[in-house]
């Protein structure tokens, strides 16, 4: 009897406890559901939407998971956005791991970086990424005094779209290298052999593609087409040599007769000085041979003019006789008359 009164009483607890259990998570329930998870309004931006940032005011930041500095930024960043409705602006991310081809996009260098666009013009904001500076920038409006990415260095260029590209691939290379090395297991050498090998095959292929193409919108020429351009080349050569070769001759003609000439007036100018010269000596010579004579003369008319100091004064006068030229002086004026002519007559034969 005692056992039969047991076995109902435990199975009264049973269902008693249960019951409380699930009253306490009935009261539980509603609690939860009035504080659920609080969404992010920081918007991802990836190589598929990205172009929403040309349109309207819009800063972005770009950070790595790793990346302590951006990690310190994280609650700032999201407090900026909870008040982007008030200031009229959206704001956005990019994981640089997950998208390489924007971080090549924006030439990324440091982390963490940040950028404000406004109608698809694009600044660098180098400022701490705390909530107060990045609402006065946007208040004070200080992004206006500062240099635009203009040119190839707008993201939106397709000098910028090209480095886009190249990162991508790199960052596609670089998961390819880590699956092969951390979840296959494969020896780093291993892989860097691969990547070499795989570089020189796809290097050859396109150049086969190259020399395809270039095959395919080359048109040969006629046979007949070549050689006469061939012949037409070979005269146009050979009369150009013609004409340098006429061209040096001329020149060394020119030449020649501009040392004839300088020769022959070197030899005249030599033929004046040396007749200079001799008159000179001429000259010199001349005074002493007429003082000779001078004195041979006085010897000679000695006695003539004793003679004729007797008779008088009357026979002196009657007959002294005229005084000669010095024949020094004559002789040298004949020698360089003489030669004067035979330099004129050398002259036009010369």
């Amino acid at each position: 009897m005692e056992g039969g009164r047991r076995g109902p009483l435990l199975t009264a607890l049973l269902v008693a406890w249960v019951a409380a259990a699930a009253a306490a998570e009935a009261e539980a329930g509603p609690e939860q559901a009035v504080l659920p998870q609080e969404r992010s309004l920081v918007r991802p931006m990836t190589a598929s939407n990205w172009t929403l940032v040309l349109e309207g005011e819009w800063m972005l930041k770009f950070y790595a998971p790793w990346c302590p500095s951006c990690q310190q930024t994280d609650s700032e960043w999201e407090t900026f956005a909870k008040n982007g409705e008030i200031l009229q602006i959206s704001v956005g991310k990019v994981d640089v791991i997950q998208e390489p081809g924007l971080s090549g996009r924006f030439f990324v260098t440091t982390l963490p970086a940040f950028f404000h666009a406004k109608d698809g013009i694009f600044r660098r904001y180098r400022g701490p990424g705390i909530y107060e500076d990045l609402q006065n920038y946007i208040l004070e409006k200080k992004w206006q005094s500062v240099e635009p990415l203009t040119g190839w260095k707008s993201p939106a260029s397709l000098t910028m779209s090209g480095m886009a590209g190249l990162f991508s691939i790199s960052g596609k290379i670089w998961h390819l290298h880590n699956y092969f090395t951390v979840t296959l297991g494969v020896p780093a050498w291993c892989s860097y052999v691969f990547f070499i090998i795989a570089t020189l095959i796809f290097g050859l292929f396109m150049g086969l593609v190259l020399v395809v193409i270039s095959e395919c919108f080359y048109l040969p020429i006629p046979r007949h087409l070549s050689e006469g351009s061939e012949q037409n080349l070979r005269s146009e050569e050979a009369h150009t040599t013609e004409q340098l070769q006429d061209a040096e001759e001329e020149k060394d003609d020119s030449n020649e007769e501009e040392n004839k000439d300088s020769l022959g007036d070197d030899e005249e100018e030599k033929e004046d000085l040396g007749y200079e010269e001799e008159a000179e000596e001429d000259e010199e010579d001349s005074p002493a041979a007429g003082m000779d004579e001078k004195r041979s003369d006085a010897r000679d008319q000695g006695p003539l003019r004793e003679a004729q100091e007797d008779e008088g004064p009357a026979g002196t006068e009657e007959n002294a006789p005229e005084q000669p030229c010095p024949a020094g002086t004559e002789a040298a004026e004949d020698t360089v008359r003489q030669r004067r002519s035979q330099h004129a007559d050398k002259g036009p034969s010369a």
